[in-house]
């Protein structure tokens, strides 16, 4: 699901829900619901009953990868085309053979299709602003419904754990983290001299070139908060904090590039999965700016590909992506 742009509250509408549906049973789909044991589950919106073990899963937006990656019994899911890159070969088998019952957009919900595969949960995981596109009443008719939207894009970790929770899937997410927070330690410790008392910057790929400006991250953000579990330093903060992930990004002129970076002792930027950077941050690059800026002229910028996991299986290529783009620095 693409442009699901948690860095930008204007982007948020174009996140997809992410649902979770199952059916009443082990046994067949046409046994009622409510033959199934339940439990409540406190979401977003509520203590919501919901069946215990789900045996029907529908997942879109931010629950398809996790989901997928929780070996969740998933029958139907969303578009996610911003995350196919960051997918194992297994889970985008997985994400390919299943059907689609969403688009990209929250607007896009096949509702039809949903109530096809007799649901017995409904996991909607956008932000607050964005639930406004779905027809909640709606679902609930079809299926109980839990909200477990984000918030500032760093807050995957949670979100991940929660939605494989409601489906029945906390033991397989515990493994992920497990194996993430080892992997995570080992570069930190790889890079702790090297980073010692470096103050970072980093752009973002949510500028917008029309507009003439760019996006500068701060931590907790997509492009920081996997390279700070690395011992990355990022140093200040937005000057007016706007909800969500503009608490954690904000996007100034070019003009401003010299007051934004200029104390940075060195600056990260995202790169795409190919490591060639979209246009909008080609525009901060390209900029005369940018090339007088301490920390680029001091050879302290570093290219850092797969900056929008969120899980922890994809966030482990993120690592192995920061650790490459940090090398030189050893080296230096």
């Amino acid at each position: 699901m693409h442009s699901v742009q948690l860095r930008r509250t204007a982007g948020a509408t174009v996140l997809t829900l992410a649902m979770v549906a199952g059916c009443g049973s082990a046994g067949s789909a046409e046994q009622p619901a409510a033959a199934a044991a339940t439990r409540v589950f406190t979401a977003d919106n509520g203590r919501i009953t919901i069946p215990a073990d789900p045996k029907r899963v529908v997942a879109t937006g931010y629950a398809v990868p996790a989901l997928i990656e929780a070996d969740a019994a998933l029958v139907g899911i969303s578009s996610w085309q911003r995350g196919l890159p960051l997918m194992s070969d297994e889970d985008r088998a997985t994400y390919d053979r299943i059907e689609k019952v969403a688009g990209e957009a929250a607007a896009e919900t096949n509702y039809e299709a949903i109530a096809k595969v007799k649901p017995d949960l409904i996991v909607i995981g956008v932000p607050q602003p964005v639930l406004a596109d779905v027809d909640v009443e709606r679902l609930k008719s079809i299926a109980p419904v839990v909200a477990i939207g984000p918030t500032i894009p760093s807050a995957w970790r949670e979100l991940s754990q929660r939605q494989s929770d409601a489906a029945g899937r906390a033991a397989n997410f515990g493994q992920a983290k497990a194996a993430y927070e080892k992997k995570a330690a080992e570069l930190a410790a790889k890079h702790k001299d090297a980073l010692a008392g470096l103050k970072f910057g980093h752009v973002g790929s949510y500028g917008e070139v029309a507009k003439g400006t760019f996006q500068r991250e701060f931590a907790g953000s997509w492009g920081t908060n996997i390279a700070q579990d690395v011992g990355v330093t990022y140093y200040g903060q937005v000057k007016v904090k706007g909800g969500g992930s503009k608490d954690v990004s904000e996007y100034p002129s070019i003009e401003e590039l010299t007051e934004s970076l200029g104390e940075a002792d060195a600056i990260t930027y995202s790169v795409q999965p190919d490591g060639t950077p979209n246009e909008a941050v080609k525009y901060v690059l390209d900029s005369e700016l940018w090339k007088n800026l301490p920390a680029v002229k001091a050879g302290r910028t570093f290219a850092i590909r797969y900056t929008e996991a969120a899980t922890y299986a994809a966030a482990m290529k993120t690592l192995d992506a920061v650790d490459q783009a940090l090398a030189p620095l050893g080296e230096s």
